[in-house]
Order: C-alpha cells, then sequence, then structure tokens
C-alpha cells in the first residue's frame, strides 16, 4: 500500500511538474476503473445483494460517502500544484488523530495513555513540517506558497479520515465488493461533473505525450490497487492502523524527493519524519480498547470474578434477560375465592 501512495504521489508530482494540472482528471480514471471492475462484479448478483438492491438501500449512504472521498484526492492532488511530494506524504499522518477522535466518538473505540501521547508526537512532528515549509518561503512552481498546499492538505485529511473511518464500517457490514462498486459508481459521476465543469478548458488544450499519458495510467492503477488493498486491511483491522501502516510512504517518498526531484529539504524536515515515526511507533505498542468486552473474553458472567471484571457487560446481560422474559411471559388474573 505504501508503494501505491508513493505511485499516486510521483505521478502527480511529476504531472505537476510538466504544467498539468488536473486532480478531478486524473481522480476520474481511479473511479472509472473500480466502477468497471467492482460494479460490473456486482450487477452480476441478484437480490438485495445485488446492483439495483443495494442502490435501493443504501445507495444515498454510499453517494455521500463517495462525495467526501472525490473531494478528499481533489485536495490533496491540488496540494502538489504549491508543495512537494515529501511534505504531502507527511501531511497526511494528519488523519491518524482525527481517525482516533471518529474512532472514539461513533465506533466505541477506547485509547490508552500511550496512544494519546503517540498522537501528540506525531502532531509535533506535523508542526515541524509546515514551520519547515514556512520558513523555505515560495515553492518552485508558480511562484505559491506552499503554507497553501499544506493548508489544501490538511484540509484533505480531515476528509480522507471521515472516509476512512466510514469504510472501516461498511466493509465490515457489507462485501468489499459492494463498497468499492458503489464509491466507483458515484465517484465517477461526481469526479466526472467536477471534470467537466472545472477542468475541460484545461485538457482541450493539454499536450497529450506519451509521458503525459504514462503518468496519468500510473496514478490511475496506483489508486485502484490501493483503493482495493484498504479494503481487506480495512476489514481485518481498523481505519487508525490502516493510516499507521501507510507511513512507510513518508520514508519513501523522502527518497524520491531526494533522487528523483532532485529536491533539497530544510532539517526540520528530517526532524519531522522522526517525530513522527516515533511517535506512530508508540500509539502502535499497546492495542485499543473496546467499550464492552465480548461475552466469551469474561468467562462466566454468574461468577464473582467476571462480574467485576465486566460489571457493564454483566448488567445488560441481566437487562436482556428480564426484557426477554417479560416479552414471553403471559400473566394471568388470580381467580377469587368462592367465599369472599
Amino acid at each position: 500500500m505504501s508503494l501505491c501512495l508513493c505511485g499516486t504521489g510521483i505521478s502527480s508530482q511529476l504531472l505537476s511538474n510538466r504544467g498539468v494540472h488536473a486532480p478531478a482528471a486524473q481522480s476520474f480514471t481511479n473511479y472509472f476503473l473500480l466502477c468497471f471492475v467492482y460494479c460490473t462484479a456486482l450487477s452480476c448478483k441478484t437480490g438485495e445483494e445485488g446492483l439495483l438492491g443495494v442502490l435501493r438501500r443504501r445507495g444515498l449512504k454510499y453517494f455521500l460517502l463517495a462525495l467526501i472521498d472525490v473531494e478528499a484526492n481533489y485536495m490533496i492532488v491540488s496540494a502538489y500544484q504549491f508543495t512537494n511530494i515529501t511534505s504531502v506524504q507527511l501531511l497526511d499522518c494528519s488523519t491518524i488523530p482525527i481517525v482516533l477522535l471518529l474512532s472514539w466518538l461513533f465506533l466505541s473505540v477506547r485509547y490508552l495513555i500511550s496512544h494519546i501521547i503517540g498522537v501528540c508526537i506525531c502532531l509535533v512532528g506535523i508542526a515541524c513540517l509546515i514551520w519547515a515549509d514556512i520558513l523555505d518561503g515560495k515553492g518552485s512552481i508558480g511562484g505559491n506558497h506552499r503554507v497553501v498546499g499544506d493548508l489544501l492538505c490538511l484540509g484533505g485529511s480531515m476528509l480522507y479520515a471521515i472516509a476512512n473511518v466510514s469504510e472501516e464500517f461498511l466493509v465490515k457490514q457489507h462485501s468489499r465488493m459492494e463498497y468499492l462498486g458503489m464509491v466507483g459508481l458515484f465517484g465517477s459521476l461526481i469526479s466526472g461533473i467536477q471534470l467537466a465543469v472545472l477542468e475541460h478548458k484545461n485538457l482541450a488544450q493539454l499536450d497529450w505525450s506519451a509521458a503525459t499519458i504514462g503518468c496519468f495510467i500510473l496514478f490511475a492503477l496506483s489508486m485502484f490497487v490501493f483503493y482495493s488493498l484498504v479494503t481487506i486491511v480495512l476489514q481485518k483491522t481498523s481505519a487508525l492502523m490502516f493510516n499507521l501502516a501507510t507511513l512507510t510512504a513518508d520514508f519513501y517518498s523522502l527518497l524520491f524527493g531526494l533522487f528523483l526531484f532532485k529536491e533539497t529539504f530544510h532539517y526540520l524536515y528530517f526532524v519531522s519524519f522522526v517525530v513522527v515515526v516515533t511517535g506512530s511507533v508508540i500509539y502502535s505498542l499497546r492495542d485499543t480498547q473496546p467499550v464492552l468486552l465480548p461475552f466469551d473474553s469474561c468467562e462466566s458472567l454468574n461468577t464473582p470474578r467476571s462480574i467485576l471484571r465486566c460489571p457493564k457487560l454483566f448488567l445488560v446481560q441481566q437487562i436482556s434477560s428480564l426484557s426477554l422474559y417479560m416479552k414471553h411471559v403471559r400473566f394471568r388474573p388470580i381467580p377469587r375465592s368462592r367465599h369472599s
């Protein structure tokens, strides 16, 4: 997955260096591939799990999720006009604290003090990176400030966090094929409209050389493989662990920035890299804690020890048992005595 992320970053940076600024067109190629592959497979199913059944039951949810995902990609790809691949990849780490907050609020995940410390260290690293871009002044492309690119990347990371947490919930409730097909379908429509409105003139004037077409193909294939792998990871782990697992992309992007694009970095870049990786390692040392432990982890809930370990779960079980009993029991009136 990290190599796929680097593939998207390299292709976007190469297109930006060639004067090609078409983030909606780049995203459209990915969503079209997802739609073509997974919607075709989904349409072969029948009933409620088929394409029409999913559209009828959960179409609006997937439309909103696709809208968030498209705009996140648009902001991230647009950031390459103002800053470099290393800044974009490192600032993607800002997704981690937002995912932490959203998982705590909506997925009932509870964190230990080590998780909070790790996230705070990551935030310090992100602050170092933004400060390095401020000290560097203007970017090399178009004379635009790198801080603008940093802000675009931070905004895209916030949307990515929302999309990641929503995706984790959906792929664990439904199938990977359903999620990828629906996001591909609605993503193609949204990015296609955005492309027609904002970028049709730029694309008409574009020099479609072999190098330019190759960059578009590299971006589309990298994103397609990345999206396909993400759903597998989220089914087995969590959105937060997925974001931590892709941090090795920061190291690859730093190498590509140094040797492929011949960029020079402020020393704070390297400080930021070390700090972010350190915070991520500290976070991953301990597992997160659910709100309620599952029944099988609490042994028998009829023993004093198990009740002390899982008091909330014991209470929930007793209330559920009482509710079930009250639902099925029938109360009969007490007959009156003949002598009364």
